[in-house]
């Protein structure tokens, strides 16, 4: 197998790499580049990916992607105490329509997933969250999405797929592979009322600014049950961001960002990782820093990844069982971590989506409410697509 449809990083990047200090991120990276052509991925665990696709933005007008400046900052930066070998493949350039392009990601994408290589995607407009999420066709059966976005990105599954509407492609294309959607800090005043029912009547989550902002942990179980986590950067208040990617002047700060980016690399789960919407700007590199400090966070949480599993492990994990009207609720703490879970029961006779017993993420107060009388609303939703 080999990756055709990536271009490598420019020869201007690679000169400034020489530059820097031994101990800097580029350092460390492996380069695909025109002299040495793609890296040894032996042992490779992390890989960065850039498509320099933005076709189907909504508001596109020629302009290109440009990524250089993010990979100038982010090779700048220094690593923390990582244990991971990761690498540059440069980028996925336009192809003769979006369609090519589409098919070069998702192709890219499963390879590397195949290798047990976490790709992380630089975008490029949003919509390229699509082939990330097809890319898993045959290699999961069901898929869980979170969405860092001020929209849920709904739109109208009959018209053509764009940033702003892949989702309705997602659920309505065969094979049906999504389990979950979940929108950490969508702001109401962005999506119609219609959007805001649909979400709830799919049984998706949704998590306000205004949660996700007064309580940023609760953001950390969403991501552990998350498979592919794509990040808007629409959803970052303007006053973060450089003038040409201002969007509104409520957001996530950047502590906010980074943290959500930590939590989804500490999640067992998250096997892809994108940041999109990304516009270059020449009058500063503060978003290029940005998105930089991002990718620095999740590979951070990537090497501070902890394997647990409640149901196979007796001796580190206290069981509890809380009984609400004719439901037997169990949660599993972890001794190791302090995480908690909470099972969700295998319904025999129904043709269902899990065919186990299953765990879902939760949070101490979860279980404090459901020993109060109050069932967790990430439970009843996640029982409820079992049901179907």
């Amino acid at each position: 197998m080999t990756f055709n449809f990536l271009s490598p990083v420019s020869d201007e990047i690679l000169a400034h790499n020489e530059l820097l200090s031994p101990q800097a991120l580029g350092k460390k990276l492996k380069i695909h580049s025109n002299k040495n052509g793609i890296p040894d991925l032996d042992n490779v665990k992390i890989a960065i990916i850039g498509v320099l696709e933005n076709r189907n933005d909504v508001n596109y007008m020629g302009s290109d992607v440009q990524l250089d400046t993010i990979r100038k900052v982010f090779y700048d930066l220094f690593p923390g105490n990582w244990h991971t070998t990761m690498a540059d493949l440069g980028d996925i350039r336009k192809g003769d329509s979006v369609e090519d392009t589409y098919f070069a990601l998702r192709t890219t994408i499963s390879i590397l997933l195949e290798k047990k290589i976490i790709p992380v995607i630089l975008g490029g407009s949003q919509d390229l969250t699509y082939p990330n999420y097809r890319a898993y066709d045959g290699i999961l059966p069901m898929v869980n999405i979170v969405n860092v976005d001020s929209n849920f990105d709904l739109g109208d599954s009959a018209l053509p797929i764009k940033n702003n509407s892949y989702l309705g492609k997602i659920i309505l294309e065969q094979p049906y592979n999504l389990f979950n959607y979940s929108t950490v800090g969508y702001q109401t005043y962005f999506n119609s009322q219609e959007e805001i029912d649909l979400m709830e009547k799919l049984h998706f989550e949704a998590y306000r600014l205004g949660e996700v902002s007064k309580s940023i942990n609760l953001v950390e179980p969403v991501m552990r049950d998350a498979h592919i986590v794509s990040v808007d950067l629409k959803s970052v208040k303007a006053s973060e961001l450089s003038s040409k990617q201002k969007y509104s002047p409520n957001g996530l700060d950047g502590k906010e960002i980074c943290a959500i980016a930590r939590y989804a690399g500490i999640s067992n789960k998250v096997s892809s990782f994108g940041v999109y919407e990304y516009q270059h700007s020449k009058e500063d590199h503060i978003t290029a820093m940005l998105v930089a400090q991002i990718l620095w966070y999740f590979i951070e949480g990537v090497n501070c990844r902890v394997n647990e599993d409640p149901l196979n492990d007796d001796i580190n994990y206290q069981k509890f069982n809380v009984l609400i009207d004719d439901d037997e609720l169990i949660f599993y703490k972890s001794i190791k971590t302090g995480r908690w879970w909470i099972e969700i029961p295998f319904l025999s006779e129904l043709n269902n989506k899990l065919k186990k017993h299953t765990l879902l993420p939760c949070m101490h107060e979860d279980y404090k409410e459901a020993t109060q009388g109050k069932i967790p609303e990430r439970w009843y939703k996640a029982y409820r697509k079992n049901s179907f």
